[in-house]
């Protein structure tokens, strides 16, 4: 019993042990002891009045200290009281200078932004600087950056100052990828090394990866039983296995349909499927790693 000491409870003044660590413990920082946490909670809260909120009528709790002439719920209850006493303070619309987002102010102070974020963008960013950023980041992916491939805060600003993202890389010269905003699926077929016709050069540098690699392959190959068509086929005996470059994967709704119907169909007909997407292939000095990665495991690699 020496480890332990008798204390009162702070409530319903009930005589318990307290072990001698937490005893000095609530002594040191002046804490009051409770044999409950349902004794602790009615202390702590009988001191508090039950108040009617001026606006609405809920009831809420307050303690006395914290009392006043007018009290109300919530904030927004209280910015409705007082914005109906003070007419002349009252929310006026007005549209972000950054992003186009029209918000309600209720004191304006030049407030042109609808948040922080957009205030950042609009100081730090101008036309000069977000070309030079496509630029350097085209120059480290080595090919046209989708817009997915910058921060937010970039993108919007692209289209604050040249109206969409596309015309921003057109600018900066380079041609825009494929969206879905245009319709513009359009196909630029190139031949890989073994002779296969493939819809891009990402296509290509992942056929050439495959004939380097001795992967026997086939190109096209119908899905079972639909139009649907993967993009290679290995060629095993052990397994069935597809491969697909998902090179618009998060850019269309379309796209992103046709990858899961793919997918649903490869686990109904116990087919493995093999997903490739852009960040696997770019920058390509990571290429052989990353595809070796994807294709670990497999009888034929």
């Amino acid at each position: 019993m020496g480890k332990f000491i008798k204390v009162k409870c702070k409530n319903c003044s009930k005589i318990f042990l307290k072990d001698k660590g937490h005893y000095k413990e609530n002594l040191k920082f002046g804490h009051n002891f409770y044999c409950s946490r349902e004794c602790e909670s009615k202390y702590k809260t009988r001191k508090r009045r039950i108040l009617k909120c001026e606006n609405c009528g809920k009831e809420f709790r307050r303690a006395v200290s914290a009392i006043s002439p007018h009290n109300y719920c919530s904030y927004f209850c209280a910015a409705i009281i007082n914005n109906r006493k003070r007419p002349e303070r009252g929310a006026k619309t007005i549209e972000c200078e950054n992003c186009g987002k029209k918000f309600k102010k209720w004191v304006l102070r030049n407030k042109k932004y609808c948040s922080r974020a957009c205030l950042a963008n609009a100081k730090f960013y101008t036309a000069e600087k977000l070309l030079k950023i496509i630029k350097t980041t085209a120059r480290q992916l080595k090919r046209t950056p989708a817009r997915r491939e910058v921060s937010r805060g970039v993108d919007k600003a692209c289209v604050r100052f040249f109206g969409s993202w596309n015309n921003a890389v057109s600018t900066a010269g380079f041609t825009p990828n494929r969206s879905h905003d245009n319709k513009m699926y359009k196909r630029a077929n190139a031949k890989a090394i073994d002779g296969h016709l493939c819809d891009s050069i990402s296509e290509v540098l992942i056929d050439n990866w495959l004939h380097k690699n001795n992967i026997r392959h086939e190109k096209d190959v119908p899905y079972p039983g639909t139009k649907h068509k993967a993009d290679w086929q290995i060629m095993s005996k052990n397994q069935k296995i597809f491969v697909e470059y998902f090179g618009l994967a998060n850019d269309s709704p379309r796209y992103d349909r046709s990858v899961n119907e793919k997918r649903a169909l490869c686990k109904e007909k116990n087919i493995s499927l093999i997903g490739i997407y852009p960040k696997d292939l770019y920058p390509k000095i990571y290429l052989d790693n990353n595809l070796k990665n994807k294709f670990r495991g497999y009888m034929f690699l």
